[in-house]
């Protein structure tokens, strides 16, 4: 089964689940803006992605702007950021096993399927 951090609201976040759905993907949809991963499961998917944090940090929100763009933080720290404010976790991020995916642009999952 593959999972999708996924905000509906989002059009990529849309396309990607389209896509993932119409090669046959047996899907499990984590809204992660109210089902906000933990800090040990970010730790994973980003070990997966083969990222660290600030990889997956949405610059162009709001909140960044306004209160960290200017911050210096180590990893743990962005990690604890991330966590607290989902709303900064770039998207949609999909799993397959071991192997993980952001889907910008949509056709990025197809290379983890």
């Amino acid at each position: 089964m593959v999972t999708i951090y996924h905000n509906n609201r989002c059009s990529k976040s849309r396309q990607a689940l389209e896509l993932l759905q119409k090669h046959g993907q047996e899907v499990k949809i984590v809204p992660y803006l109210t089902a906000t991963p933990s800090v040990e499961e970010l730790r994973e998917v980003l070990a997966k992605l083969q990222l660290g944090p600030e990889d997956i940090l949405r610059k162009g929100e709001k909140l960044y702007k306004e209160v960290y763009a200017t911050q210096h933080l180590t990893p743990e720290e962005w990690l604890q950021v991330l966590a607290q404010n989902p709303v900064l976790i770039e998207r949609p991020i999909v799993v397959n096993g071991e192997k993980a995916v952001i889907g910008r642009p949509p056709e990025n999952v197809l290379s983890i399927l």
